[in-house]
């Protein structure tokens, strides 16, 4: 196996941003460059960021970096570990960059698996996955859910498909870090996030690899104040992406891997699976404002309307960025409009049935009123899917808002352009 000692130019940098771990440090470089040793079969970096550390980890990583060849040091003044990252990918040498946290929590066998799709060109950026299926992880409940909750978050409101933002041991192709990170403006905790959903934006391919991962008793990670960060950074990210200040569109189009057609069977289910979801929290919507309103409005029919009217808002908004990936604020008020006059119509439709099996027997069974709405409300259900897939939000060429920036209908991709199949090493 190679080393970097005697080769002009590394294929992979692996990066381990530092900051005060004077004590760790030296046992990580070693640990790191032994595996890439025996197992890495291209000349390969370390390169330790250290971000604005008063102890000695300087000087330690230094004095490793004196006794291992391909080992180096690079110091920055200022604290944060996007910031590290950051500085250390964009003036790499290497075709493929990559992070690990100095504590290794990480099992290093998952490396090879995370940077091979990258030099095969398979895969633009590569993630270590705690949640992914067949991941094996040994952490504190407080952690587990805390971790869970934020990337559900991420779901819901940046529509993010990866399945773990902040596992310290990711990859990413150096032609493409030079594109992204110039648009990623968080230098600490949620920079990961943002290059992630920003490679999402631009059509990139996100290969997942499921990890083992060891919780580090002695993290000194502050979870809630990298929680209220992260949340800042969420908003501040939506509103960007919503005011069409990113140049994800020319990116994607430049850099963007072809994705399949909505049309396809696949798409298909997952369109279904997600609408049947929004159905059910707008029927709880529905249900919930029915509860308060009946009693200040007096009028249970008049409650239910008003209930109902919101509760068809919420499920066009919530279709519209979820389940059909429509991003941006053009056409939200068409958008809004098309799916109240969907709703009149299979009002209509459940009514009619009503109506029409009245004027056929005049006085029905339970039963049989109970089987006649529920075929009318099937029917109405897979008409309101069939009109939002093929008219509200059918997927079209985007078009220029007001602002010059454009309005961007993300198709729905297959696993195959999202979450890879892990390689076997």
């Amino acid at each position: 196996m190679s080393s970097a000692a005697s080769e002009p130019g590394p294929v992979l940098e692996v990066v381990v941003p530092v900051h005060c771990e004077q004590h760790t440090v030296a046992a990580c470089v070693r640990r790191l460059h032994d595996h890439l040793t025996h197992t890495f079969p291209y000349p390969f970096r370390i390169t330790v960021a250290d971000n604005a550390s008063t102890d000695a980890t300087v000087a330690t990583a230094r004095a490793v970096a004196a006794e291992l060849p391909g080992v180096r040091v690079v110091e920055l003044a200022e604290k944060g570990r996007g910031r590290a990252l950051r500085r250390a990918w964009l003036a790499s040498d290497a075709e493929v960059v990559a992070y690990v946290d100095v504590d290794l929590s990480t099992d290093l066998d998952a490396l090879w698996p995370l940077v091979a799709p990258l030099l095969s060109g398979h895969s633009d950026l590569a993630i270590g996955s705690r949640l992914a299926h067949g991941s094996r992880v040994v952490r504190g409940l407080r952690r587990e859910v805390i971790s869970r909750g934020y990337n559900l978050l991420l779901r819901a409101l940046l529509g993010a498909r990866f399945t773990d933002a902040q596992c310290g041991f990711k990859a990413i192709r150096a032609d493409v870090a030079a594109e992204l990170l110039p648009l990623v403006e968080d230098d600490t905790w949620f920079f990961d996030t943002e290059l992630l959903v920003l490679a999402e934006r631009c059509r990139l391919r996100i290969h997942e690899v499921p990890v083992d991962w060891y919780d580090d008793p002695d993290s000194r990670v502050a979870i809630v104040g990298t929680a209220l960060d992260d949340l800042r950074g969420i908003r501040r990210l939506r509103r960007s992406l919503a005011a069409g200040a990113l140049p994800v569109s020319d990116l994607a189009d430049r850099l963007g891997r072809h994705t399949p057609t909505s049309g396809s069977a696949a798409a298909t289910l997952r369109q279904a699976g997600r609408f049947a979801v929004v159905g059910a929290v707008s029927t709880v919507v529905h249900l919930g404002l029915f509860a308060l309103l009946e009693p200040a409005l007096g009028s249970a029919q008049a409650a239910n309307l008003l209930a109902l009217l919101l509760a068809t808002l919420v499920n066009t908004a919530l279709n519209r960025s979820w389940t059909f990936g429509v991003r941006g604020r053009q056409d939200v008020a068409r958008h809004q409009a098309q799916g109240l006059a969907v709703f009149a119509l299979t009002w209509a439709l459940t009514s009619g049935a009503l109506a029409g099996l009245h004027w056929v027997v005049a006085t029905p069974s339970t039963a049989v009123s109970t089987t006649v709405l529920a075929g009318a409300t099937a029917a109405s259900t897979v008409l309101r899917f069939a009109a939002m897939r093929s008219w509200i939000f059918r997927p079209g060429v985007a078009t220029p808002d007001g602002s010059g920036q454009y309005s961007v209908r993300m198709n729905e991709p297959s696993s195959s352009s999202n979450t890879t199949t892990p390689v076997q090493s």
